[in-house]
């Protein structure tokens, strides 16, 4: 299914609505944006708003990220099946993490959650963090590197301007994988999902987002075990606290000349 969509637009041009110019009717490109609903062994999960590519990855990632499933193998089959309106992401995984989630669908049933998936309350939603343990040095050269190819290596993004990558570089900069959706959630999903699928070595790279980074995204990162991770934008103050219990280098505010860096500064160095 295509990830972008051409819609007829009118176009105003200069500042002073009067003597500004209106261009015919032209077509333009817009993001796809579609309801994705996750099933698991045929019991529906939840339904995410989401850019209909890279679906198997996403898969993967969510159902680890969300941890729906100990490993990419307890998924034992994918099927993307189109739906009147959306599409069915149909997983089957094994009985006993199917067993795992019917038990926490029965523990939520009829009570206040947290906002979080799976989460009953703030200890749930907050639980004890899992350092990462990877000894990496990462340069302010292969930082630049990595933000400066940010722009030419999404194409959904230059064609509508309305999608989030996640990617996973390098100890030199390079990007490796990248992946686009309208979601800054799922774009992180379907790297993970990729990453794992491919046994891609966590330990001989880092993730640069380009959204903020906040809570949530410092969790899937964890979760794939990465130990440096990039944003754009801001942190929040409790994506902060997390990736400094987890032990994690977390650097924000990149940009091609300069990086704020809020924790784990150890791990970066100057090349020198």
């Amino acid at each position: 299914m295509s990830e972008s969509r051409r819609v007829p637009v009118i176009r105003w041009r200069g500042e002073d609505p009067v003597t500004g110019v209106c261009d015919p009717a032209v077509d333009d490109s817009i993001a796809v944006e579609l309801p994705v609903a996750l099933t698991y062994n045929r019991v529906s999960h939840v339904v995410m708003m989401a850019t209909p590519t890279n679906l198997e990855d996403f898969a993967v990632g969510f159902s680890m990220t969300e941890g729906l499933v100990g490993d990419p193998g307890d998924i034992l089959s994918t099927r993307v099946i189109p739906r009147s309106g959306g599409i069915e992401l149909a997983m089957t995984i094994t009985e006993e993490w199917f067993d795992r989630l019917a038990t926490q669908r029965r523990n939520m049933a009829g009570r206040t959650g947290c906002g979080l998936c799976g989460a009953e309350n703030i200890e749930q939603a907050l639980h004890s963090p899992r350092a990462v343990s990877h000894d990496i040095t990462v340069t302010q050269a292969a930082l630049q590197r990595a933000v400066s190819e940010l722009e030419p290596n999404q194409p959904l993004q230059a064609e509508t301007g309305a999608a989030h990558g996640a990617a996973w570089c390098g100890l030199d900069g390079g990007i490796i994988r990248l992946r686009e959706d309208v979601g800054r959630h799922n774009a992180l999903d379907k790297l993970i999902g990729a990453l794992m699928r491919t046994d891609t070595a966590v330990d001989a790279g880092f993730l640069v987002i380009t959204s903020r980074c906040s809570f949530e995204m410092v969790e899937k990162a964890a979760r794939l075990g990465a130990a440096v991770i990039v944003a754009i934008s801001a942190p929040t103050s409790l994506a902060l606290e997390r990736a400094r219990s987890y032990g994690m280098t977390l650097c924000a505010i990149a940009r091609a000349d300069t990086v704020t860096v809020f924790t784990g500064a150890e791990r970066l160095t100057d090349g020198a």
